[in-house]
């Protein structure tokens, strides 16, 4: 894997990532505005990678995929496969626990319009690789990549050539020795809303991973 570091909650090293966080800081004091953590079980077996925190959503509340829109379906789910002790995460505070699965994202800072640029996903590389490299030493198997950008980020913190392992929904790639990265579109309110995700499709990634990672 690349080089890598331990997440950084006061990380200011993308300047534009920074300067956009201290505006929405100022507009709305009482957001987290600042890098989002991971979320999760610490040695579970799945670990999910999104894109980057919602203005209301993560960066609002500090945590991935809570209190926003994209995290409807994906906890909804998590539930439903017994992967989370509840069907809705509203809040930081709130009483929702994973099991056997981790939450990050390939930025951890809010970028302008959702939109990290090229060199942000770099600068920001290191601590998916840390954590990837974390994952796989506490016995993970499965990598759930949400879009087209977490699939690219997932291989670059891996070390491994994008043009061998294509995006494409509901694709499977054996990554490393006993690691599989599943494709999934992002549960974004965009994706779900023309029907490009729907429920069902969400529903068979998981059902694939559940049983695959039962079945070793």
């Amino acid at each position: 894997m690349s080089a890598s570091s331990p997440f950084q909650p006061d990380c200011r090293d993308c300047p534009r990532l920074a300067q956009h966080l201290d505006q929405v800081k100022t507009s709305h004091p009482d957001y987290h505005a600042r890098p989002v953590a991971p979320f999760g079980d610490p040695h579970a077996k799945l670990l999910i990678i999104g894109l980057a925190p919602g203005m209301h959503g993560a960066n609002r509340t500090g945590r991935p995929f809570t209190g926003d829109y994209a995290g409807i379906l994906l906890y909804q789910t998590l539930y439903k496969f017994g992967l989370a002790t509840h069907a809705e995460s509203t809040s930081a505070q709130d009483k929702l626990r994973l099991i056997n699965c981790r939450i990050t994202n390939a930025v951890k800072c809010l970028p302008p319009a959702n939109k990290p640029l090229p060199a942000e996903i770099r600068q920001c590389n290191r601590f998916l690789a840390s954590e990837l490299n974390d994952f796989s030493k506490n016995g993970g198997q499965a990598l759930l990549v949400l879009g087209t950008i977490a699939h690219q980020a997932t291989l670059t913190a891996l070390q491994l050539r994008k043009a061998d392992y294509p995006f494409s929904h509901g694709a499977v790639h054996a990554v490393t020795a006993g690691l599989q990265l599943y494709d999934s579109y992002h549960c974004s309110r965009y994706n779900t809303q023309t029907k490009r995700l729907t429920e069902s499709m969400f529903e068979q990634i998981f059902d694939r991973i559940c049983r695959d990672i039962t079945a070793t």
